[in-house]
């Protein structure tokens, strides 16, 4: 046999090395070799591996107390393979990639989702369901082959689309339709210094974006095993949605590149370089001197600038078509455009708002984050960072390029550091570092002729119309949390879900389709899903609970019932088996082939009445437990979005701790049918009444 020696030398001997060059040289040459080669291999083997464990979903169908051997084995593996400390993108590669679920399930499942709407028009439900069968036959299966062609090769199959046709080619207006917001504490406000705050708030999230383009920050992972797909937070910073004839694009400074923030004040705006001259992150006592200089010189021009010149960010509340005319007419050359780029290049937008919400105001913060006054949000950023003139603040967020869970992360992260790390005096003291180099802020400078001042007007008026129309309410549900609702043995998800579907019930007196998000970040791109909340169980659950002739323990028995398919859902969703991303991308597949399908048509056209969404809460695995007495004030009311129908609702709510639960309900004023305080005040009430379900049957019982 062979000794690994004679065989390293033989191989040295082989190596194309100029001859006469010494054979420990040849050795060492062939033993690095060797060295990469296996350390390639294993890097590829262990690569591999983990994406065949993590296509293992059986592990969320198992209560996690009760896991079966085989999924406690998985766990060990990928734990294993895993392994500790891993960076921000390490395991993106060894993600599985979302496959396309089998046509005929997705056909079925839609039929089964929209029964519930057509229980008193049977014959126009058997006509749904010829027609599906017809589609099965005939078109579907040449659109389903040319959809698996392109899962073969491309990352995602959908999500690509998803931004495109979704986000991107919408000519809506963002603020309302398309941008979300998030709030900070509820209670809690650290300083009520205005320029303390955001320097301090400034800070923290440029350590994000460091941790970010370091890659030190560790990826999310579900139950402390299973990673999720981190591709989004590359898009978070120096990213602006820009405005196009017929589809927008999306301009993504690199992150190294971009130096500044943009800073509005009292109409004024700003240039903000946030590094010194050896690119360190600014301390926040430099920021907030900075910040101070920006509030007492803005001062200086409030009787010189116009409305128009204090306006100009209205613009991009203008329809993205017109946004365009206007960009592209006004903004192509000059001081104009220099001043475009500097606040398209920043690497986010920070307002120093001259407005104050209490805390108990959380209607009225949270509206003014989703649309601002028109004049200060520059809707096209990745976000703005919006601090009131007595320190409280939120974000709004630009939808194109990330879901809600990366923002509020950022977040997250920041209302960490506050509630830990963070000392707030009366005022931060002066910077005693005298020798740090850093640059000035730069007033920017428009041009404002009479035919852009006329479009700066129009978009301010369209924009106040659009603001009077949205009926926008936030409560604060503290009578009982998810605490309360874990002791029914179900879901808080689906109990809320299933609070909803009463709610609308009673509220329009029939039941709608209803759209929860849900993620699919279990894949390389993923983004989101639909669980179809209303579904047969969730029907017959609602219009049983309004029917006063049925049992207590019955009512039980069909909310139990529906909440344990309702889970089904969500994790079907999750796994890349839900319905709407596959009709989505067979109908874009569709008008690719220039081929019409009167069913995708149909289907995908039924409106989402009422749209909900739960907000990810405690996404850092080192945050404290929120149900601590301490820390139920600094808790985050979360955060909200306008309606997707102009007669339905949209619903967003947080369960933060065991003790409370935040709503956020949207709706129109233009529409007579729909009242967000209405609504909410049903919603209290239909809570109020499962609680009593649970409570009348527990004293039967004793």
């Amino acid at each position: 046999m062979v000794s690994f020696a004679e065989a390293l030398t033989a191989f040295a001997e082989m190596l194309p090395l100029p001859a006469g060059v010494p054979l420990l040289i040849r050795e060492m040459a062939a033993s690095f070799l060797c060295g990469l080669s296996f350390f390639i291999i294993v890097l590829h083997l262990r690569r591999y591996l983990l994406r065949m464990l993590l296509a293992y979903r059986g592990w969320m169908y198992e209560p996690p107390r009760k896991q079966s051997a085989v999924t406690l084995a998985w766990g060990v593996l990928v734990r294993l393979v895993t392994g500790s400390h891993p960076t921000l993108f390490s395991y993106q590669r060894s993600l599985p990639r979302l496959s396309v679920p089998p046509l005929k399930d997705t056909l079925n499942k839609l039929l089964v989702s929209l029964k519930p709407l057509y229980i008193d028009h049977e014959d126009e439900f058997t006509k749904l369901k010829v027609e599906a069968a017809e589609f099965e036959k005939t078109l579907g299966p040449k659109l389903q082959n040319a959809l698996v062609l392109k899962s073969w090769w491309a990352p995602n199959y959908v999500s690509d689309w998803w931004q495109k046709y979704v986000y991107l080619m919408g000519r809506s207006p963002l603020p309302i339709n398309s941008n979300y917001y998030i709030m900070d504490q509820c209670n809690w406000t650290p300083t009520t210094s205005q320029t303390t705050r955001a320097a301090a708030v400034l800070y923290q999230i440029m350590l994000v974006k460091q941790m970010i383009e370091r890659q030190s920050m560790e990826p999310l992972v579900i139950r402390k095993t299973i990673p999720i797909c981190m591709a989004q937070y590359e898009n978070i910073f120096c990213t602006t949605r820009i405005p196009g004839e017929e589809i927008d694009t999306l301009l993504h400074q690199e992150i190294l590149d971009s130096r500044h923030v943009a800073v509005y004040c009292k109409g004024v705006m700003y240039k903000v370089n946030v590094y010194d001259h050896q690119r360190r992150i600014l301390a926040p006592q430099t920021l907030e001197q900075m910040l101070d200089w920006i509030v007492k010189d803005a001062e200086n021009y409030q009787e010189e600038y116009t409305e128009e010149q204090k306006s100009i960010a209205a613009l991009t509340s203008l329809d993205r078509t017109s946004w365009w005319r206007v960009r592209k007419e006004h903004f192509g050359s000059g001081i104009n455009k220099e001043s475009l780029d500097t606040v398209e290049s920043a690497i986010f937008f920070v307002v120093l708002d001259s407005n104050s919400f209490p805390h108990h105001a959380l209607s009225g913060r949270g509206s003014y984050l989703l649309h601002g006054d028109g004049r200060c949000l520059w809707f096209d950023k990745s976000f703005n960072l919006v601090v009131f003139e007595n320190g409280k603040m939120g974000i709004n967020c630009e939808h194109s390029h990330a879901d809600a869970p990366a923002l509020g992360h950022m977040m997250e992260y920041n209302m960490l550091q506050e509630a830990y790390t963070i000392h707030y005096p009366d005022r931060v003291t002066p910077v005693t570092n005298a020798s740090t180099k850093y640059q000035p802020p730069i007033r920017l400078i428009w041009e404002i002729g009479p035919v852009l001042r006329a479009q700066i007007l129009r978009a301010l008026s369209c924009h106040q119309q659009n603001i009077e129309n949205l009926d926008l309410v936030l409560a604060d549900h503290n009578s009982f949390g998810k605490g309360f609702i874990k002791t029914c043995k179900v879901s808080p998800d689906a109990f809320i879900q299933m609070a909803l579907q009463v709610t609308y019930l009673k509220n329009a007196g029939k039941q709608a389709l209803t759209y929860e998000a849900s993620m699919t970040r279990l894949y390389l791109h993923g983004r989101t899903e639909t669980v179809r909340s209303l579904s047969v169980e969730a029907a017959a659950f609602a219009k049983a609970f309004v029917d006063k002739t049925v049992s207590a323990k019955e009512k039980q028995r069909l909310l139990k019932k529906a909440c344990e398919n309702h889970q089904i859902l969500y994790k079907d969703a999750m796994n890349g088996k839900g319905i709407d991303r596959h009709l989505f991308a067979l109908y874009v597949v569709s008008r690719g082939l220039n081929v019409e399908s009167e069913f995708l048509k149909k289907v995908l056209s039924i409106p989402w009445t009422l749209s909900t969404s739960q907000q990810p809460q405690q996404q850092i695995a080192s945050a404290p437990d929120c149900s601590h007495p301490d820390f139920n004030d600094m808790v985050s009311p979360g955060g909200g979005f306008g309606p997707v129908s102009d007669d339905g609702y949209g619903v967003s709510y947080m369960l933060p701790n065991d003790q409370r639960i935040f709503f956020h309900v949207s709706s129109k004023r233009s529409q007579p049918a729909t009242d967000s305080s209405k609504f909410m005040a049903q919603l209290f009430q239909t809570l109020k009444e499962m609680r009593e379900l649970f409570d009348e049957q527990s004293s039967t019982q004793a």
